[in-house]
């Protein structure tokens, strides 16, 4: 009977050591559409991969950059997989807190397009993998414009923009002639205002790393902002950010727009949008310089150094960045839903081209952002529209609220640079950039 038992007992732990336990991965991500239906899609990947398991923590922008910023920081092992940005990739990079992203032959690395590529590797090596890419253009309407005789160039000047948005300003008929970014944030009235800034020829730093916040460009950019919204803008544009605008632009209250590239899946959509048959499409307006004047961003997906599960998530992220994720995305969902930005592929694909009439100009604007080269002088940060140093968050926060205090009327726009400039200045020497 003691050997019955034994003999039991034996096949029993056998069978239990042969049971391999599913590895689970946590995926850290933020609570936008395009990665909800990623989440959403997951059990493809799960069918295809029975021994990974996937769990989701899905945040606001502003809480997880928090959370996988002290996560990644403190070593503190939460997430296997993060959603990161243009930003932060170069940074924690350079510093070693991220694993290179491995490729195999099938996920052709070469088909992603060269903006991103670049934009998420640090001396030629891939950080980060893109999920959906974005620059900004102008947006606007095409039966308005129309209207009032104006024809666009290809790339408009901000002094045709700023013409056009005189003429067809009628807020009486709840109209207004423009609508930008106002609420204050490094990735929000700054993401905006750094391409202004950068196409009136100016720049964050010099090359000694010093703050130019008082030079002619940005006073020059800045107090041609605060005109234009103030004459051509709805009120309280000081307190709009991206869905606020959308919500505006989709009831057909804005002539016209200068922002992210993946509004346009919005605004032509019917289903969202009361004048999606109406918009048409610029690259993004300029002054002085066609450098810089439309920002390049990116949501990727990136593995943290201190994971102990590096293989379960490269292949989760080989998948969800897959020129067959982009297909099963369009074979459920339709094409105009695909994310979008990130590979060659998707933009030579006709079932695509035919959903997203923004396809081309989505595309140009990519292409022609340069994150290592984004400046008229010579800039020693990468980034189109922010400074890759870890110090950015806190000044392009000083400067977004001075900014938006100017445009609210609360400060004069030479007061608010001012301010900005010591704030920015302080920063620098704290870090040690010079004394």
């Amino acid at each position: 009977m003691k050997l019955k038992i034994t003999l039991a007992l034996a096949l029993l732990t056998g069978m239990v050591a042969g049971t391999q336990a599913a590895t689970e991965i946590v995926v850290a991500t933020v609570n936008n559409g395009h990665m909800i239906e990623m989440q959403k899609l997951t059990p493809h990947f799960e069918k295809a991969n029975p021994d990974i398991k996937v769990k989701w923590v899905t945040l606001e922008e502003g809480v997880l950059r928090q959370r996988v910023t002290t996560d990644i920081a403190t070593k503190g092992g939460q997430f296997d997989v993060m959603t990161i940005g243009m930003y932060e990739t170069p940074i924690w990079g350079k510093k070693g807190w991220l694993n290179e992203i491995k490729t195999t032959p099938a996920y052709d690395v070469d088909d992603l397009l060269p903006a991103m590529r670049n934009g998420l590797s640090v001396e030629g090596k891939l950080y980060a993998a893109p999920f959906y890419g974005e620059s900004s253009m102008l947006m606007y309407r095409k039966d308005l414009t129309d209207k009032a005789g104006i024809t666009f160039a290809e790339r408009p000047t901000w002094n045709d923009v700023r013409d056009a948005a005189a003429k067809i300003h009628d807020p009486k008929a709840g109209v207004y002639g423009i609508c930008l970014r106002g609420k204050p944030g490094w990735g929000d009235n700054m993401a905006f205002l750094s391409t202004m800034v950068n196409s009136f020829g100016g720049q964050w730093f010099d090359m000694g790393w010093k703050p130019q916040l008082e030079s002619k460009p940005w006073k020059d950019a800045v107090t041609f902002y605060v005109d234009l919204l103030k004459k051509y803008g709805p009120p309280g544009s000081a307190s709009n950010s991206f869905n606020e605008i959308l919500a505006l632009y989709n009831e057909g209250k804005c002539g016209m727009w200068v922002d992210a590239t993946i509004a346009a899946s919005f605004i032509t959509d019917p289903k969202q949008s009361k004048v999606a048959d109406k918009v048409a499409f610029a690259q993004g307006p300029y002054t002085a310089t066609t450098k810089g004047a439309n920002w390049l961003w990116a949501w990727a997906l990136a593995i943290p150094a201190g994971t102990k599960n590096a293989e379960a998530s490269q292949k989760f992220i080989a998948w969800a960045t897959s020129k067959e994720y982009i297909n099963l995305v369009g074979k459920e969902k339709g094409w105009a839903a695909v994310p979008t930005g990130t590979r060659k592929s998707t933009y030579a694909n006709a079932e695509f081209l035919k959903a997203a009439k923004f396809a081309e100009a989505e595309k140009k604007a990519i292409d022609s952002a340069n994150p290592n080269d984004s400046t008229l002088p010579k800039s020693p940060y990468v980034g189109v529209q922010f400074a890759a140093i870890p110090e950015f968050q806190a000044i392009g926060l000083a400067v977004g609220q001075q900014m938006s205090s100017a445009l609210a009327g609360k400060s004069s726009v030479d007061n608010a640079l001012k301010a900005s400039q010591l704030a920015a200045d302080r920063e620098m020497r704290k870090a040690g950039y010079y004394k």
